[in-house]
C-alpha cells in the first residue's frame, strides 16, 4: 500500500502524521530530532507497511514525505531510506491549507496533516528532492557560505559609508573601494580626520605596497593625501572621538571578512575542480571557477531532476510567467526564485554579452522589441540555462555556433 507522511520541522523536534490513500490518519508523533527521531519515524512507518515485505526497496518507493525543506541531514537519511521526498515551498503549504480551514488557525501537528494531504492528492505536482552527489553538496555548502560572506562584506562596507559620510567625508573621496586592502590599512591606523591629514606620502605609499599595487605608489599616494587633507565639514571633537572608535571596529570586521571571503574562494575553486561537470560549466560564457559552482550548486546535479530544459528554466525562475484572463494577458517575471541562482545566472548574462556574439545579438534584438535592460538580460539568462542544460544532457562542451544557430538564422531573416 501506498503511505503518506507529513513532516513538519522545528529547531528541537519533528511532528509527524502517517495517511493512507484515503486521507485517513494512521499515526501521529512528535519526535526529537537526530538518530532517536529518525528510528522512531521508520518504525511507524514499517507497522503501518506491516511485516509481509518482500522487496524491501520497493516498499520505501511507496512512502510519500511531504517536507518544508530540501536539505539537512534529517532529509539526507529520508532519501538515504528511499523514501520519496517532496520539498514542499511554505507558501504552497499556506494557501493549501486555506483549502481545509480559513479561520487562520495554525498547529505544528496541522501542518503535518496538511503535508501529509499535499503529497497525498498532489504529489505529481510537487518537486521531489533530488538525489544530489556529496561532491555537489559539499559545493553547495562552501559557495553559499562564500556568497552569505560577500553579501555580509557589503553590508559592513555600507555602514562605514554611512559613518564617515557623518564625519569625516573627506575619507570617501580619497578611496573608491571601502574594502579594498589599502583603505582599510590607512584607515584603521588613522580613522579621524587629524591623524589622517599627518599621513605622509611614504605612509600611504607603504599602505599600497602591503595591498599589491604596483607601478608609480607615490604618484598614486599623492592623490589619497590630497583627499585625506581636503577641508570638509566635520563633528564636534568628542563625537568625532566617538565615530572613529566605531569606525575602527567595522574597519576590523571588514579585514576579518576579507579574510575568510579569500580563503572560501581557495575553498570553492577546490571542490568545483574536482566534479566532473565542472569543465562543462566553464565553458559556458560568462561562468568561471567561482559563478560556475554557485550556478552548479543551487542546480545541483542530479540527472533526472530537470525533465526538460523548460523544467530548469522554471526552476532558475527565468522563464516569465503568464498571467491570463478572459481578453486579458500579462507576461511578466518570476518574483519566487532561489535569489543565489538568479544572481549567479544574472551575472553571467551581464558577461555572456560582453564576450559571446550570440548573447549579444540575442540581447540586442531583445533591446529592439522594447524590452528594458533588466528583462533584456533576464532573457538572456533564460536562454543560457537552457544551453546550459543541453550541454549537461549530452555532455558536450559549449560551442557558440552551435547554441546560437537557430536565432542567427533568425536574425538573418
Amino acid at each position: 500500500m501506498r503511505l503518506f507522511v507529513g513532516d513538519d520541522w522545528a529547531e528541537d523536534h519533528r511532528d509527524v502524521e502517517l495517511m493512507d490513500a484515503t486521507g485517513a490518519r494512521l499515526a501521529k508523533a512528535r519526535l526529537p530530532e537526530g538518530v532517536a527521531g529518525m528510528a522512531r519515524l521508520h518504525a511507524m512507518i514499517a507497522e503501518q507497511l506491516g511485516p509481509d515485505i518482500e522487496d524491501e526497496e520497493e516498499a520505501a518507493r511507496q512512502v510519500l514525505i511531504g517536507i518544508e525543506t530540501d536539505r539537512g541531514p534529517w532529509v539526507q537519511a529520508l532519501v538515504a531510506a528511499g523514501y520519496q521526498v517532496f520539498a514542499v515551498n511554505p507558501l504552497q503549504a499556506a494557501d493549501y491549507r486555506k483549502r481545509h480551514k480559513v479561520s487562520g488557525a495554525k498547529s505544528d501537528a496541522a501542518d503535518a496533516h496538511v503535508l501529509a494531504d499535499m503529497v497525498r492528492t498532489d504529489a505529481h505536482q510537487l518537486r521531489a528532492v533530488a538525489g544530489d552527489s556529496d561532491q555537489a553538496e559539499a559545493i553547495k555548502v562552501v559557495t553559499r557560505a562564500h556568497k552569505t560572506l560577500i553579501w555580509e562584506r557589503t553590508r559592513q562596507t555600507q555602514r562605514l559609508r554611512h559613518a564617515l559620510r557623518d564625519y569625516f567625508p573627506a575619507a570617501l573621496a580619497a578611496f573608491d573601494d571601502l574594502d579594498a586592502p589599502e583603505a582599510l590599512d590607512l584607515l584603521a591606523r588613522a580613522a579621524d580626520p587629524a591623524a589622517a591629514a599627518r599621513l605622509t606620502i611614504s605612509q600611504i605609499s607603504a599602505a599600497l605596497k602591503r595591498a599589491g599595487r604596483r607601478g608609480d605608489l607615490a604618484a598614486k599616494a599623492a592623490p589619497i593625501q590630497a583627499a585625506l587633507r581636503t577641508e570638509h565639514l566635520g563633528q564636534p571633537e568628542v563625537v568625532t572621538a566617538a565615530y572613529a572608535a566605531s569606525a575602527r571596529a567595522l574597519i576590523a570586521v571588514l579585514a576579518t571578512l576579507n579574510q575568510q571571503v579569500a580563503a572560501l574562494h581557495k575553498e570553492v575553486e577546490a571542490h568545483f575542480g574536482q566534479h566532473p561537470a565542472a569543465e562543462i560549466i566553464c565553458s559556458q560564457p560568462g561562468l568561471g571557477p567561482i559563478l560556475g559552482a554557485r550556478v552548479l550548486a543551487e542546480f545541483g546535479d542530479d540527472s533526472q531532476r530537470y525533465a526538460s530544459a523548460k523544467a530548469r528554466k522554471n526552476y532558475a525562475g527565468t522563464s516569465p510567467i503568464t498571467r491570463a484572463s478572459g481578453k486579458k494577458k500579462v507576461v511578466a517575471a518570476r518574483y519566487v526564485h532561489n535569489d543565489r541562482l538568479i544572481d549567479a545566472l544574472l551575472t553571467q548574462a551581464g558577461t555572456a554579452v560582453r564576450v559571446s556574439p550570440g548573447a549579444r545579438a540575442y540581447y540586442d534584438k531583445q533591446r529592439a522589441r522594447g524590452a528594458d535592460y533588466n528583462a533584456a538580460l533576464r532573457q538572456v539568462a533564460n536562454r543560457l540555462v537552457g544551453i546550459l542544460h543541453g550541454c549537461l544532457k549530452t555532455g558536450a562542451l559549449y560551442d557558440e555556433a552551435t547554441a546560437w544557430s537557430h536565432h542567427a538564422e533568425s536574425l538573418a531573416a
